[in-house]
């Protein structure tokens, strides 16, 4: 049986071992040829002399040939403190190659390979530490997970695959059926119908490392295929569910990185991190607020601020302090090109020395230079950059401004895990695409007040989301338990009692037969792991991912089929 190279150390030496591995580089010092061997968990040294029968045929080999060898440890000259096996080496004595390998077509250890290169040969940039590093990390974060859950009463239960299409959301990824003539399955969004199915079948507590399937634009943290760490609980309130998760977090930091995570995690009203942080997911590792300063500007003659106030807009201002030096004209318009993608129209912006300059230091009187200096708590050489305009847009682009200054800036402290929860969801929000309001996290989520569903602006729901550092890394809501409700949720969403029962019925006669109240959670596996790797891109997380086209440049999915497969799903394309 192998053993992990990685577990010899001084205590080893003299010791005759096989160890088995891939050959990580070669270097030949004149007299003694050096390999380092490495396998899954990590790198040890191999020495071999001239004299060895192995010495020519490990001389012929290329990198990421796999070999057997065996010899005996003995100390190196020299440690090498970077490895964990830095003390020790094995002088060889027999080398077996066990397959050797052609060209690379990318150095494993200096990449400089297109990312498109890499994706074709993922076998191959899987070997190199860093991604093998993230995929281990994934799996100890599952490992610690199963670990708490199972600890605290849970039941990991499967839920299906083809599931029936509920079109509510992100497109479905859709299946056809060979018995079942012009009928499709759906692959799932998530377990959401059936984890409520299982507390209303008395299981209590259900967790499942669950994979979830989504047929929309892809993102730096969003791929086609994903993982969630679902979980759902009977007979529990909103805090139940978030305590409970917070032990899962802390657990599964502690396993993973040995951090004591502070508990329990700050709270923020939806309402709060849009109009402080201009988004539901906000960064508070570094403090930059977004202000409202509409009041200062009530009777100014600024043509552009006193229209938008007339029409009830608003105007809202970032402060970056201690910047005003650091930003020309020429760096300010490029911000202005960066809010633009946001939908703003312009960027206002003033410098402040004793005194204002910029854009709009003409429209400044003494009255609002005051109250300016003294309700933004402003010193020499800081920056106010300023949007106007309806709410929406003025918290999204100084949202987005706000984040891009803090990476520009270097404000954000590496290394720190800030943790909070987002509160109070609306019920419903508006797509403009579809011209009608729809569910902000799902239909089966319980409104705080049944009563306040015809008035869906302000509607709130029993919703709930944890995040961190920026990113949504889970959310979750207690469930409508209660058939009448959900009716009326479903009702209000422009589903006809007919659309309701051909979509939901199994869900809706479900809850007639003894419903408990429930609420749970899915946190994404993968956010969670791109965190804890120190990586921006999902695709560093996944062992095959797909690309931004939702395709695996490795075997070629998603490839044509045969006629005849076509003809068996009674198929055919336009």
């Amino acid at each position: 049986m192998k053993v992990n190279n990685t577990n010899f150390n001084k205590n080893n030496v003299g010791e005759t071992v096989t160890l088995y591995g891939w050959i990580n580089k070669k270097r030949d010092l004149g007299g003694l040829l050096f390999i380092d061997l490495r396998d899954r968990s990590g790198i040890i040294q191999l020495v071999i002399s001239p004299s060895s029968r192995a010495y020519n045929t490990a001389l012929a080999l290329k990198l990421e040939s796999v070999i057997k060898v065996i010899g005996k440890i003995s100390l190196r000259e020299k440690a090498n403190n970077h490895l964990k096996t830095g003390e020790i080496e094995v002088n060889v004595d027999s080398l077996e190659v066990l397959n050797s390998s052609q060209e690379l077509p990318f150095d494993l250890n200096n990449v400089t390979a297109l990312e498109d290169t890499r994706l074709k040969y993922r076998y191959l940039d899987l070997r190199r530490e860093e991604l093998k590093h993230n995929i281990m990390t994934k799996h100890l974060i599952m490992q610690s997970a199963r670990e708490y859950l199972n600890n605290n009463d849970f039941l990991e239960i499967e839920t299906p695959i083809l599931c029936k299409s509920t079109p509510e959301g992100a497109r479905d990824y859709l299946v056809p059926s060979r018995v079942n003539r012009g009928s499709f399955y759906a692959l799932p969004q998530s377990p959401q119908l059936f984890k409520q199915l299982l507390m209303i079948s008395g299981f209590e507590r259900y967790y499942q490392i669950a994979r979830c399937f989504r047929d929309e634009d892809l993102r730096a943290d969003r791929q086609p295929e994903f993982t969630q760490i679902d979980l759902e609980m009977s007979f529990v309130n909103e805090n139940d569910v978030m305590t409970l998760t917070e032990g899962l977090l802390k657990n599964i930091f502690k396993k993973v990185k040995d951090l004591d995570i502070k508990t329990p995690f700050t709270r923020m009203t939806y309402e709060e991190a849009i109009n402080i942080y201009g988004s539901d997911k906000p960064d508070t590792r570094f403090d930059m607020k977004i202000q409202d300063i509409t009041f200062y500007f009530q009777n100014t003659e600024f043509s552009i601020f006193k229209e938008v106030i007339n029409n009830n807009g608003i105007i809202n201002c970032l402060v970056v302090k201690d910047s005003a030096d650091k930003y020309s004209r020429k760096d300010v318009d490029k911000l202005t090109e960066f809010v633009k993608t946001y939908k703003a129209n312009a960027l206002a912006f003033l410098k402040y020395n004793e005194e204002f300059t910029g854009s709009i230091a003409k429209f400044i009187d003494e009255k609002t230079a005051q109250e300016l200096k003294e309700n933004l708590s402003l010193e020499n050489n800081d920056l106010i950059l300023i949007i106007a305009g309806n709410k929406k847009m003025v918290k999204t682009s100084l949202g987005a401004l706000r984040l891009k200054l803090g990476k520009d800036l270097n404000l954000i402290t590496p290394n720190k895990y800030n943790f909070l929860w987002i509160t109070d969801f609306p019920m419903f929000e508006y797509s403009e695409e579809e011209n009608r309001y729809i569910a902000c996290h799902h239909p089966f989520t319980e409104p705080q007040d049944i009563n306040s569903l015809s008035d869906k602006e302000h509607a709130l729901a029993r919703a709930y989301d944890v995040v961190l550092n920026g990113y949504e890394v889970g959310g979750g809501s207690l469930r409508i338990h209660n058939p009448e409700v959900q009716e009326k949720v479903l009702e209000a969403l422009g589903l006809s009692q007919d659309d309701a029962y051909e979509k939901f019925g199994f869900l809706l006669e479900a809850l007639t037969y003894g419903a408990p109240p429930h609420g749970g959670l899915a946190l994404g596996l993968e956010r969670l792991t791109m965190i804890l790797c120190g990586t921006e891109n999902i695709r560093d997380v996944i062992a095959f991912p797909k690309t931004t086209s939702a395709s695996c440049l490795m075997s070629k999915a998603p490839s044509t089929v045969s006629p005849s497969q076509l003809d068996e799903l009674h198929i055919a394309l336009k």
